[in-house]
Order: C-alpha cells, then structure tokens, then sequence
C-alpha cells in the first residue's frame, strides 16, 4: 500500500469512528419499555476495532515519515514539520504587512495620525516567498506519498 492510500484511509476511519460515536449517543438511552435501534455493545466493540485498525495505521504512517527522505536529510516527517511552520510563519508576515499598511482615514487634522513601524511592502514580498516555498515542500511530499509504500507493521 502506497503512503497516500494509507493516509486517505486514515482519513475514513476517522469518520467511521466519529460516524460510530454518533450512534452510540443515539443508543445511549431510551424510553423505559423501548429498544434502542442498534445494539450498544456492538457499536462499542465495532468502535474499538476501529480504533485499533486507526492505531496501527497511524504507526505505520509514522514509521514511514520518519524513516523515508525527500531529499538527504530531509525525511517527510521533517518535510512536515517544516510545512506546518512555513505556513504559520506565512500568515504571521501577512497579517503583519496588512496591519502595517498605513490608511489615512482622518476627517480633520485633529485626529490621530498612524505611522508603520515596519516595511509592509518587504513584509509582503516575504510572505510571499514563503506560501511559494510551503507550496513547493507541500508538493513534493504529495508526489512521495504517491510514490513511497508504507511500511510494514513492527
């Protein structure tokens, strides 16, 4: 099984067991006299397949990223580690330059007058580099996670 197929399975399993605790609240309790529409007990164990089909998933999914490079020295795990961190990194700039960008919205002289404390325009333009480069990394770790089997269970 290839990385990518691995993660989109992670992903249904995810709903799956969010979609089983949904129905166990429904089953939970009923009118006294009534059945409730599903067996408890079967969900609960349905419930606690699927987490531990989850469980060795998610191992493996990590053994994988932590073993595998993109490039030397770079394994996918840290691939997204970084990604994740550009991305924060890219929003702060942003958001910095915007709020940076000085708008004269005076009616009379009396007013407050605003002044930047820092260059928006070079803000922006890093900001920029930075989605550029997260959108490169998150590229070449979708093409590997294509391309990379996932690694058997320990």
């Amino acid at each position: 099984m290839k990385l990518a197929e691995a993660l989109v399975l992670r992903a249904d399993t995810q709903k799956r067991i969010v979609d089983l605790r949904k129905r166990l609240s429904l089953v939970a309790r009923v009118q006294e006299g009534d059945r409730p529409a599903e067996d408890p007990q079967a969900l609960l164990a349905e419930m606690d397949r699927a987490l531990d089909d989850l469980t060795r998933l998610i191992q493996r999914i990590n053994r994988t990223n932590a073993v595998v490079e993109l490039e030397p020295g770079l394994t996918i795990a840290d691939a997204l580690a970084l990604r994740d961190t550009l991305g924060t990194r890219h929003t702060a700039y942003r958001e910095l330059a915007q709020r940076a960008t000085v708008t004269q919205d005076r009616y009379s002289k009396s007013e407050v007058r605003f002044e930047s404390t820092v260059e928006a325009g070079a803000l922006q333009q890093a900001a920029d580099r930075m989605a550029r480069d997260r959108r490169d990394l998150d590229t070449r770790i979708q093409a590997a996670n294509w391309t990379v089997d996932l690694i058997e269970s320990a």
